[in-house]
């Protein structure tokens, strides 16, 4: 079993040694979301110093770089996604000197540390809302987006919310409405005002002076809305969601005016012009928009302008046939231009992969063969915890929801709750060894037999057969940063190349529950033995057992 981190130490940042600015291209992201991590103090809800406690188990999955989800001063109302002190720590996480020691403790074992910046809309409760609602002349009365009701008193268009009724929502002390993308307390900020954007960039110059090492951008398309608030346009029926809830109206609207603006371009290019001055720095971007994903990744990754790499939730919904995961990639790499993709597939928001791609399959073969091929596509791989366990969607009945989301659409659509319960560390107790106290959601019984230090003893599980797959990727740099081509195959198989400084590795992964042999006409190939897998080479000839992958060098 792993021993606890030391959290004693002085909140000092280390000096950085930026060995390759570039570090972010196929580096490994694992993605924390706090709540649910690990608990120090016994309160039921992750926190800092728990991370802290866990550095040693994330270190060891060979991954390198860590995420958080937020952990400022918020209300709680989106679980931190609502900020009302963007330059603080909620007290049920700890405090700034705690998150100095957590990112000192990451540091120190060669893992870079990446926050979560929310910056779309504040909570109803951030100071600068609460002077901005108080008249229609103060200092910060054009930093939130405030509109005229029509005539009749209705809103001023027909945008939504994306969690439900309109975006818009009725303030009786300015006597206006102000607009919301997602709850009512989440007012969105008015990028369109200077004053608005200076200021969230001394937001993430605060974390950048910290020792960050980077962001994550919770939904970068939304910055910007239509200055003229024109009404968005209905959805045509040949052009359906694939990433909203049909029973969510929000995915009739083709929404062309609330979000995806071209005046977010010249943003982004005032934030990488910040990042610039910080050697080492990154970005990734969660794009939010069925049917652009590939012009905006390109657009908002355009290299050394904008962000750094973006990802969109093509590969975070039900469909996962090898055609489909072919197509969305394929599309990528050919519209990105110079751009970065990042790849997910699993995260906070949506149903875990075990359960959406996993139903019914061996999930001892299947976890370890949807990670290998995460991290085999030409971008960033995000890894959710979790997922290095193989966990599967949890069921939260009703009287257990926390998310406002799913309490709103139950019973057909029941929210984020399932891939947001708590981290199962060990099976010998009800809580999974997360918390001594009782957790803020529930802890799945069907995790426990999947405890990270359960499956720590055994050298065949889930957990180590992704920690060893990672440690071997590693030292394989066409995995990283190579090109990526496609060949044909047949099936449910995904074959492809990938190439990097004259050296290029032959990728390939078998989907179905069924073996499937492979012959590769023109390729002369040497098995690379990557751990875990059992596929194997002969010449030309591939051969894969049911939920299999095999890689090979492409001799020249």
């Amino acid at each position: 079993m792993f021993e606890e981190a030391d959290t004693g130490h002085e909140a000092v940042m280390p000096d950085k040694i930026i060995k390759d600015p570039d570090w972010w291209r196929g580096a490994v992201i694992y993605q924390i979301y706090p709540r649910s991590f690990n608990d120090s103090d016994g309160d039921g809800i992750g926190d800092l110093n728990g991370i802290t406690e866990r550095m040693d188990y994330i270190a060891s999955l060979g991954v390198d770089a860590i995420w958080l989800s937020p952990f400022f001063t918020s209300p709680m109302a989106d679980f931190g996604y609502d900020v009302s002190d963007y330059e603080d720590v909620d007290p049920m996480f700890g405090t700034l000197a705690d998150f100095d020691r957590m990112a000192k403790a990451a540091h120190e074992r060669g893992l870079k540390v990446m926050i979560d910046l929310v910056i779309s809309h504040t909570s109803d409760q951030h100071p600068w809302f609460k002077e901005s609602r108080s008249s229609k002349d103060n200092a910060k009365a054009d930093w939130f987006v405030w509109a005229d009701s029509k005539p009749d008193g209705t809103p001023p268009n027909n945008w939504l919310s994306l969690f439900g009724g309109p975006a818009w929502e009725w303030d009786s002390r300015r006597c206006q409405y102000y607009m919301h993308n997602f709850l009512t307390s989440q007012p969105d900020l008015n990028f369109h005002n200077p004053d608005v954007q200076d200021a969230v960039l001394d937001v993430a110059r605060f974390w950048l002076d910290r020792g960050v090492d980077g962001f994550r951008l919770d939904t970068v398309n939304f910055y910007f809305h239509d200055a003229e608030l024109r009404d968005n346009p209905p959805l045509s029926a040949d052009e359906a969601p694939s990433t909203v809830d049909p029973t969510n109206p929000y995915g009739f609207q083709d929404h062309v005016y609330d979000k995806t603006r071209p005046e977010n371009l010249a943003f982004l290019e005032r934030f990488r012009a910040l990042l610039d001055k910080y050697p080492g720095s990154t970005s990734v971007g969660e794009i939010g928009a069925d049917g652009q994903a590939v012009e905006l990744t390109a657009s908002y990754t355009d290299a050394d302008k904008r962000i750094h790499m973006a990802y969109s939730f093509d590969l975070l919904t039900p469909q996962h046939s090898a055609a489909y995961i072919r197509r969305i990639v394929e599309e990528m790499n050919a519209g990105i231009g110079s751009g970065w993709a990042s790849w997910a597939l699993s995260n906070h928001d949506v149903k875990r992969v075990g359960s959406r791609w996993g139903d019914g399959k061996d999930l001892a073969r299947f976890a370890p063969l949807e990670t290998a091929l995460c991290a085999s596509l030409r971008g960033t791989p995000c890894l959710y915890q979790g997922e290095e366990l193989g966990l599967t969607q949890a069921e939260v009945p009703f009287e257990k929801l926390q998310d406002p989301y799913g309490i709103r659409f139950w019973p057909e659509y029941k929210g984020r709750d399932g891939c947001r319960t708590p981290m199962p560390w060990v099976k010998d107790n009800g809580n999974g060894g997360f918390s001594d106290g009782e957790p803020w959601l529930p802890v799945a019984a069907e995790h426990l037999q999947l405890a990270a230090f359960e499956q720590d003893k055994d050298a065949g599980s889930i957990l180590n057969r992704n920690r060893t797959f990672y440690a071997w990727r590693q030292s394989v740099a066409p995995l990283k940063k190579g090109d990526m081509v496609f060949l044909e195959s047949e099936g449910e198989t995904l074959v492809f190349t990938r190439s990097y400084e004259n050296k290029t590795v032959l990728c390939a992964f078998n989907l179905a529950d069924t073996p499937a042999t492979l012959i590769l006409d023109g390729l002369e190939l040497e098995n690379l033995n990557a751990p875990g897998f059992s596929g194997t080479v002969h010449k030309n000839t591939l051969a894969l057992e049911g939920l299999d992958a095999v890689f090979a060098r492409v001799k020249s």
